[in-house]
């Protein structure tokens, strides 16, 4: 049975969630619940951390049909509550939400995102050029990002069974498992950092002020 992602269909942090699996690994315990708030590894975002119980959650990676959470110190199996790092929770989801914007500010320039990392210190999408693509620079793209956050254009998301689409107002929606602010102005100032062209692809940096 997969593991219920409850951070697809709300932002709380914190739940009372059922322990299913504790099992011994590399001197760290790892854990399956049947529904987790905790956002593992992957699609460009950073894995949370936090708590389950008293137990520290140290690492949270897709394997299989599972989230498995990676602990300090060994679970029950049974009911007990899971609290989300809070802190580490709104920087990747402010991160994530400024790359999303980056990506919608680039096609309709008339590039094509086909990369995205949202990891902090790292922030990078990467654009392939569509048939009508414009010339772009760090300043078009900073004036188009600006302009949708001080809008505070409402987070939207469309579920179909195992999968979620995510978009701001009537800006164009992207397949995505990450999470997301509620409305733009909570992802504050984003600052594009470079461009950059190599071998067909742009490579746009950005960072978080």
């Amino acid at each position: 049975m997969m593991t219920e992602r409850l951070f697809f269909t709300h932002d709380h942090l914190i739940a009372d969630v059922e322990v299913l699996e504790c099992t011994p690994r590399e001197q760290q315990f790892a854990v399956v619940l049947h529904s987790t708030p905790f956002h593992p590894q992957g699609g460009g975002q950073p894995f949370d951390t936090g708590w389950l119980g008293d137990s520290r959650v140290l690492k949270v990676v897709q394997e299989a049909e599972h989230i498995v959470h990676y602990v300090d110190q060994p679970l029950e199996l049974g009911i007990t509550q899971a609290r989300v790092d809070a802190e580490r929770r709104v920087l990747h989801t402010r991160l994530h939400s400024a790359g999303h914007l980056i990506g919608n500010a680039g096609e309709n320039l008339g590039w094509m995102p086909i990369k995205a990392h949202h990891w902090p210190g790292e922030g990078k999408i990467t654009f392939i050029p569509g048939e009508s693509a414009h010339a772009i620079d760090a300043g078009a793209l900073q004036q188009q990002v600006n302009q949708w956050i001080n809008a505070d254009l409402p987070r939207h998301m469309l579920l179909e069974g195992d999968t979620r689409a995510v978009g701001f107002g009537e800006l164009p929606v992207y397949a995505c498992g990450g999470t997301h602010v509620q409305t733009l102005g909570q992802v504050g100032q984003v600052k594009i950092l470079s461009l950059s062209e190599k071998k067909g692809t742009l490579s746009v940096r950005y960072t978080l002020d």
